[in-house]
């Protein structure tokens, strides 16, 4: 598969992370391309400080590195990834500033590259929390595939920073073309949304949860994890547990409500997630352990250190439908599971996980299911 992007800054080799050259998905797609296309053409001044939000794998901030662009983004392997092309094309650590969503941003920006998020809860918070640093003069461009570019998108745009137009479609890629009103008065932030689980779903019933922007199911419980709260094993006697892939943290909390001896680690990929896991363990003033580490999944916890993981994996990679996160979730919690450890998993019914977690522990065994979820338990012998 070709693996290089040509830009008017040359060729590019970029990857994903974690690198698998088994992987068919690109490090970026027509919407980058479009993007720096119309850079160039426009001879947009690049000279002050630019910031990059969204950035898939860091193919823009990759191509605009002599600029010295900021990078915001929620997703640690993002940010893994940028790292990674950015050393092969031979960029200085510190040249590109890596910031989290989580991060106070720029106090000034002058050229805003928006690559549109899935979430619009996400791109809502961001661009209030970077108006402050818009000015008149600054130059602010959105990208994304016509697939992801809604009404309610430029809607946001044109609420929080000011006029917004659309380009036409190249390659099923579009731009958002907005215009900075510092005179516009803009909404206040409704982000995190505090909410109050319902009864009837074990520990975690009538507690609180704190959801930032962009984790899933930010304003309800979702009735995956409310099934999965429902089944969740009991046991005590301070075990090692695992919320792989937390989100919110409630299914992480819920154990630690059930059992405060439990030490639970709360792990993901986004820092949003992770942020919202700490704000919900520590809302609920519970009293255990707990570590909260946004990671590539398992990776930097020991080998047979673990007596449960918890996980409820996600099936899409941005807009593309995937199920390597889920095999490597399984398999690295293959590892860090001791022997007689356990893996509890929700998933939709039509995912067959159940054909994977046989391959990998040799068990896999229904412990409940309805007609949309199942829960399954795999035991590492």
């Amino acid at each position: 598969m070709n693996d290089r992007m040509t830009t008017p800054w040359g060729e590019l080799e970029l990857t994903r992370f974690p690198e698998d050259p088994r992987d068919r998905l690109r490090a970026w797609d027509a919407s980058d391309e479009y993007l720096l296309r119309y850079l160039a053409q426009e001879g947009t001044p690049l000279s002050g400080t630019v910031v990059v939000v969204g950035d898939r794998w860091g193919a823009l901030v990759t191509a605009l590195a002599e600029h010295r662009p900021a990078q915001i983004t929620d997703s640690h392997l993002t940010q893994e990834a940028t790292r990674a092309n950015l050393a092969r094309h031979g960029v200085e650590p510190g040249v590109v500033r890596l910031l989290t969503t989580q991060d106070p941003p720029p106090g000034r920006v002058d050229v805003l590259l928006v690559r549109v998020p899935k979430s619009l809860a996400l791109l809502e918070d961001q661009l209030l929390r970077l108006a402050p640093a818009v000015h008149a003069g600054t130059v602010v461009v959105g990208t994304g595939m016509v697939k992801e570019i809604h009404t309610s998108t430029l809607r946001l745009f044109e609420r929080i920073l000011g006029p917004t137009r659309t380009s036409l479609a190249e390659k099923k890629a579009r731009l958002i073309f907005c215009t900075p009103d510092p005179a516009l008065e803009r909404p206040a932030s409704p982000w995190p949304y505090v909410y109050t689980l319902p009864d009837g779903i074990g520990p975690a019933s009538g507690r609180t949860v704190v959801n930032h922007a962009g984790v899933f199911c930010a304003d309800r419980l979702d009735i995956g994890t409310r099934f999965f709260l429902e089944h969740l094993p009991g046991g005590g006697g301070g075990r090692r547990v695992v919320d792989l892939g937390c989100g919110n943290g409630v299914v992480g909390t819920a154990v630690a409500l059930a059992d405060p001896a439990a030490e639970v680690l709360f792990v993901d990929e986004s820092f949003q997630a992770v942020a919202s896991a700490e704000a919900t363990y520590k809302a609920n003033g519970v009293a255990g352990h707990a570590e909260f580490r946004v990671g590539d999944g398992l990776a930097g916890v020991p080998s047979g250190s673990v007596d449960l993981v918890l996980n409820n994996p996600p099936f899409h990679s941005h807009q593309a439908t995937t199920d390597a996160t889920a095999w490597r979730m399984f398999t690295g919690a293959r590892r860090a599971l001791r022997p007689g450890g356990e893996l509890w998993v929700i998933g939709n019914r039509h995912l067959g996980y159940h054909v994977k977690l046989r391959k990998l522990f040799g068990n896999s065994r229904l412990v409940a299911s309805d007609p949309k979820f199942v829960v399954l338990k795999a035991v590492k012998r």
